[in-house]
């Protein structure tokens, strides 16, 4: 018993050091090449020259998404893959991205108070209009899915479906945006953080300091869910009440996720099989370890995109695609 109860903290421990040492790395990764000495004198304020202007300007906001942004969508997946107790279930799949992610191009069409497609009001703005768009698109995949109750197969199925009316949707809105706006949304809902600044930062921030906490703390409930309704029920849990909290909280923690980092595909699917594979599927240990893997695989996906081509960058949601697509395909084969 007392191995089994190591192991889950020692893989957190070790994906805590990970990221610690890819964050660094990553901070001397690039066009501009920064030796680590010259990091810590910037960090500790002993430079003050162009160093400092490339670290605090451009790849600390970057990274510092690139960590909230992966820790979101990855408690996300869990959350999504535990209430519908289905391996494929991921916001992505299930088009609550896509339906996040047309919101939030629908009110930048809209939205004209500044010449810029990402202004400062409008990034504040983007988690809200995010979440907005993903509970739509949750209810209107619940409501198509209810035949004398919801099967996680015909979830599945009306979710890709609407995903693709989404995707339609994204089409048309982009083509009533001006031509720079739209290769930057182009980019953008493919999955990018190129453009990240501490706006950005801020604005998902109190998104990911908020819910990642309740998240781990409703975490028992779905344990209680693997065990299937009548055994929770009995149990003394209010099935559906929790489920809709907890999918509250899945809807909301991909929405912010989404408004900030785009469309980054796959990597709420991939990650939580990886996490039950490496500390159990007990969720209080999953989802924190879900999070911290979130986060490290962004960062080394972001890493990644920005050297693979260099100076030229990839989208990084092309690079969380390259990786989690044959695992998608390995999944449905196996189901």
């Amino acid at each position: 018993m007392q191995s089994t109860i190591k192991k889950p903290g020692f893989i957190i421990s070790i994906l805590f050091i990970l990221i610690i040492l890819i964050f660094f790395v990553s901070l001397n990764t690039g066009f501009i090449r920064i030796p680590f000495q010259d990091i810590f004198r910037v960090l500790i304020g002993l430079d003050q020259g162009q160093n400092q202007l490339v670290i605090f300007q451009f790849r600390l906001p970057r990274l510092f998404l690139a960590l909230l942004a992966g820790a979101g969508l990855a408690v996300s997946g869990s959350i999504f893959q535990g209430i519908t107790q289905n391996e494929l279930a991921d916001p992505s799949i299930l088009g609550i991205s896509s339906g996040a992610g047309f919101a939030v191009v629908l009110f930048l069409s809209f939205y004209r108070a500044s010449s810029q497609l990402f202004s400062q009001f409008s990034v504040l703005l983007l988690p809200f209009v995010a979440f907005l768009g993903g509970v739509i698109a949750a209810l209107l995949i619940y409501l198509l899915a209810w035949k004398k109750g919801v099967t996680a197969t015909r979830l599945i199925l009306v979710g890709i479906a609407v995903n693709a009316a989404f995707g339609a949707g994204l089409i048309v809105l982009q083509l009533r945006l001006h031509p720079n706006d739209f290769m930057q949304a182009t980019i953008w809902l493919s999955g990018s953080i190129s453009n990240s600044s501490w706006n950005q930062v801020f604005a998902i921030l109190p998104w990911t300091i908020i819910l990642l906490p309740i998240a781990i703390y409703k975490a028992n409930y779905l344990n209680f869910f693997t065990l299937g309704d009548p055994v929770a029920i009995g149990l003394g849990v209010e099935v559906e009440k929790e489920r809709a909290k907890l999918l509250f909280l899945a809807v909301a923690l991909a929405g912010s996720s989404v408004a900030v980092g785009g469309g980054i595909a796959f990597l709420a699917l991939i990650v939580p099989h990886l996490t039950r594979k490496w500390v159990g599927a007990n969720h209080n240990y999953v989802i924190p370890a879900a999070a911290l893997m979130g986060a490290l695989l962004l960062l080394i996906a972001d890493m990644l995109a920005r050297t693979l081509l260099a100076p030229s960058e990839i989208p990084v949601g092309l690079i969380t695609s390259f990786i989690g697509a044959p695992y998608f395909i390995y999944l449905l084969l196996k189901v």
